[in-house]
């Protein structure tokens, strides 16, 4: 099949060499976001640039000239790997066998741009990916294909991801294309009864609630690491929490200092009272945005035992 890619960073990439190292398919064009000033290229421009291929970076793929130029490299299939711009249906429509989106949640729940936090931080116990062809709705067309996998209960959102969701999501994205080549690709439809959507999941979103049960407070952490960072304050100024476990206490047993108390400091990290438990960091990332370990941190704040976190 002739083939258009549409994406970016290190997904797009590895989905891009995929089939290009499957030599079953013709890459007609990939388009990727515009070079910025100051800053290195995309990663799939690079690697479009090293393999030949015909790379066309517009600002909005909404645009007439995006549309223009993707209508003339005349598409039989359009794979979108890791898109974050607006596609218009001039796009999605065009190629004769159609589009096909890669999603990192089980569709019809998660959609949204943050799918893979989400889950975690509401203490799900499992995720997976979508191969799905868009509409015009935000990531409600039919499902090709679904993968599952289980989130355990120290599972962040990075090790779900890295480890997990990108290569498999790389090797669904080949096994969908061959799927569509050879005509048995199916369209089913999303249970709208089972929907749930959730915005961008940002710093505000991952603002701890001290009052909160401990082992919230500890989802929200893993859910938030690498990016954003689960976050509070100290003396009025955010820092950011990563590396984090938790340690349920039983009964009423050491609940006597206030959550968010810093109850130890050692070299493997800091431990902070929460309501139930104790949540062990062990790294931290201060006013100064640069992520150090736990134990750097309090010395270069002068952190003691008794202080808390959430003033």
């Amino acid at each position: 099949m002739r083939i258009a890619l549409i994406g970016q960073a290190a997904f797009g990439t590895a989905v891009l060499e995929a089939i290009s190292e499957s030599g079953k398919d013709e890459i007609v064009g990939v388009f990727a976001p515009p070079d910025r000033e100051g800053r290195p290229s995309d990663p799939i421009v690079e690697a479009a640039n090293a393999s030949g291929l015909p790379l066309f970076q517009f600002k909005r793929l909404r645009d007439d000239a995006a549309i223009e130029q993707f209508t003339a490299v005349e598409p039989e299939l359009c794979v979108m790997a890791f898109v974050t711009d607006i596609v218009p249906m001039d796009m999605i429509n065009f190629p004769a066998k159609g589009t096909i989106q890669y999603h990192p949640s089980l569709l019809p729940k998660h959609r949204g741009p943050s799918s893979i936090n989400w889950p975690i931080v509401a203490g799900e116990t499992e995720t997976g990916l979508t191969i799905f062809w868009p509409d015009d709705g935000l990531d409600t067309g039919p499902v090709l294909l679904q993968k599952t996998i289980d989130i355990g209960p120290d599972d962040t959102l990075g090790s779900v991801y890295f480890k997990r969701l990108f290569p498999m999501g790389v090797d669904a994205m080949v096994e969908a294309i061959d799927m569509v080549r050879d005509g048995n690709a199916p369209r089913t439809t999303q249970d709208e009864s089972q929907a749930t959507y959730e915005g961008w999941f940002k710093a505000k979103e991952a603002a701890i609630d001290w009052t909160r049960p401990g082992q919230e407070v500890y989802n929200l952490v893993r859910g938030s690491d690498p990016q954003p960072g689960a976050n509070s304050t100290l003396k009025g100024e955010r820092v950011s929490f990563y590396s984090a476990s938790f340690s349920a206490i039983a009964g009423e047993e050491g609940q006597s200092s206030e959550a968010g108390t810093v109850l130890q400091i050692g070299d493997e990290g800091l431990n902070v009272a929460v309501s139930g438990g104790t949540l062990s960091v062990g790294r931290v990332r201060g006013p100064d945005r640069k992520k150090v370990s736990a134990a750097e941190f309090a010395a270069s704040v002068q952190l003691s035992t008794g202080d808390r976190f959430g003033n």
